[in-house]
């Protein structure tokens, strides 16, 4: 997608991939299959690239900051996206700044769980391996010391947080450029389900104006204290007592700003590459009063394409966005967007369209 969004201005890719089959390695021309984690194979990719990115957060920090050293332009750089990299920094980072964030320390084993629930309250908490985790993997809810085995078992650090009472999960997207410029998105609802981004619905319906605004000036706060460059999205709940507080970090084009492709006058991706390559930014506004998408999971349908039949028919106004890859229950394979001027109509579109691509519905 990002790949896409570059084509209008001419930009070319070169691409470092685990597989040829990765879902970009099927677009981009230039492909260099190898291990991100690997630094010889990093230094003679980046050889000839204007420019550094990525689209997701796992490699090693101490690799980038050597091609840094080498002259390479890293962006986000690897001051900034540790922050991504590591809850722990994270949090005693956005700490220091004074960001609201979950009560939360590094825990040391099982029995220091169960002193820091009692800090704070008692059980549940949440516990989070600082490094790796994703889309709910290295995250625990334990309501006992006996519960909390499991999550210090993968052998690193471990971050004890309280479980937040919450109304719901907000996200707000920011992109930042080198020299300072900065844009936000309209803060936006996430819905989870089993640990996956299930629908994400732009504007968040309801939401009091000036928790939005503080939302988007936390996020733009972040992005400037971190030195970000390129797309950050910040994930949020909003508490039962009306709060926002600080979730996850992610810096790169990310789920909850999908729904820019086609509901926003410049989507992430266009934005992440603007800033990246210190081209000045696109506007950020929505074109429609709503904009729904919903991720299509894998299920019943190993082979999704005949499926579209339906769903064009159905919806001519319907945007559907398929990855290429290989189907598995439960595997992110795509997503569908919808936008209109009334919320329910224009989720129950989106809706209908990710449940029949994944074989929920048979009509």
């Amino acid at each position: 997608m990002t790949h896409e969004a570059g084509i209008p201005l001419g930009i070319s890719f070169r691409l470092l991939s685990d597989t040829p089959q990765d879902a970009a390695a099927r677009v981009v021309n230039d492909v260099v299959v190898g291990d991100y984690r690997d630094l010889a194979t990093l230094r003679a990719f980046a050889k000839g690239c204007d420019v550094i990115t990525f689209d997701h957060e796992h490699v090693p920090t101490e690799h980038l900051r050597a091609l840094e050293a080498d002259g390479i332009p890293v962006r986000p750089g690897p001051g900034a996206l540790v922050h991504a990299q590591d809850k722990g920094v994270m949090r005693a980072r956005l700490t220091s700044l004074g960001v609201a964030c979950p009560r939360h320390r590094i825990v040391t084993d099982p029995a220091d769980v169960v002193r820091f629930a009692d800090e704070i309250g008692g059980f549940p908490v949440v516990l989070k391996t600082v490094r790796g985790g994703y889309d709910g993997k290295g995250v625990w809810l334990v309501r006992s010391e006996e519960d909390a085995g499991d999550a210090f078992r993968a052998g690193v650090p471990v971050l004890g947080e309280e479980r937040v009472a919450f109304r719901r999960e907000l996200a707000a997207n920011v992109v930042r450029s080198p020299h300072g410029q900065a844009v936000a998105y309209p803060v936006v609802e996430s819905r989870q389900v089993d640990g996956v981004c299930d629908t994400v619905i732009a504007p968040a319906p309801g939401l009091a104006p000036e928790l939005s605004a503080q939302a988007q000036e936390t996020a733009l706060r972040i992005a400037g204290e971190l030195g970000v460059v390129g797309h950050l999205a910040v994930e949020l709940f909003e508490t039962e007592d009306g709060r926002v507080l600080v979730n996850e970090l992610a810096m790169r084009p990310h789920n909850s700003g999908h729904w820019t492709q086609d509901g926003a006058v410049t989507s992430q991706f266009a934005n992440h590459l603007r800033a990246v390559l210190d081209l000045p930014l696109g506007d950020p506004r929505p074109r429609a009063p709503w904009t729904v998408m919903a991720n299509v999971l894998g299920g019943a349908y190993p082979e999704m394409y005949p499926a579209y039949l339906h769903c064009m028919a159905r919806d001519p106004g319907l945007k559907i966005h398929m990855y290429g890859k290989d189907v598995r229950p439960g595997r992110k394979v795509g997503h569908v967007t919808t936008f209109g001027d009334d919320l329910d109509e224009v989720t129950d579109r989106a809706r209908h369209a990710a449940d029949y691509l994944r074989g929920l519905i048979d009509e």
